[in-house]
């Protein structure tokens, strides 16, 4: 029986992994580079910061040195894009709050606690979360389980008795690696991502049936 749900952020809650996307370009083209938004979306989609950072340090060697800078100019470049649209995805955000009425939620994150904590404080949220975890509380980014596995250790919980929503498939396989259940979120206008590996697969959270998973 699930006791606790557990969100992705980025894709799940937000819309935001889609200018993560082109905020990548973005900072690229500054350094007289250019890279498909097939490849940008490869090392952006359901990655760690620090994975995004290392995929691009091996493609362009040199172009950013500090890790730091890169984040710096790719935030400035994802706020301007945040401007032009809403990010937020209120159908998940609903489902969110409506189970924190009655199970722990919590959210995992492969962003910095900076964006983390902003995401959070932009969808209003906080009073709804039991916790969150970022890059900064696990070194290992997804597809590695140990972002999953060390939100179930401080739930006190058994991973099996865990529920992830998870819209990437590096997200999905570590939720699956942890042991724990995973619904993936495949929205119709968001970049194709293989769910095939998780138990359940919605195009709009708001379809999600509690009775399925606590019955």
């Amino acid at each position: 029986m699930i006791k606790a749900f557990i969100f992705d952020l980025d894709g799940t809650l937000m819309d935001s992994e889609v200018l993560w996307v082109e905020a990548l370009k973005l900072v690229l083209q500054d350094k007289d580079l250019h890279i498909s938004h097939e490849d940008a979306m490869a090392i952006v989609y359901g990655k760690s910061w620090s994975s995004v950072y290392s995929d691009v340090s091996k493609r362009f060697p040199g172009v950013y040195p500090d890790i730091d800078e890169m984040e710096i100019l790719m935030r400035k470049k994802f706020l301007k894009l945040a401007k032009t649209r809403d990010v937020l995805i209120h159908s998940s955000i609903d489902l969110l709050k409506n189970l924190s009425q009655d199970y722990p939620v919590c959210i995992v994150s492969g962003g910095t606690k900076k964006d983390v904590t902003d995401s959070i404080t932009l969808m209003g949220i906080d009073p709804y979360l039991k916790f969150y975890l970022t890059n900064e509380d696990c070194s290992a980014g997804k597809p590695s389980p140990a972002c999953y596995l060390a939100a179930a250790e401080r739930l006190r919980l058994a991973p099996r008795h865990c529920l992830v929503f998870e819209d990437s498939t590096a997200g999905i396989q570590a939720a699956k690696k942890a042991g724990m259940y995973c619904v993936a979120l495949k929205r119709k206008d968001a970049p194709d991502q293989d769910t095939s590996d998780a138990d359940e697969t919605l195009d709009d959270l708001a379809y999600f049936r509690l009775d399925h998973w606590t019955s």
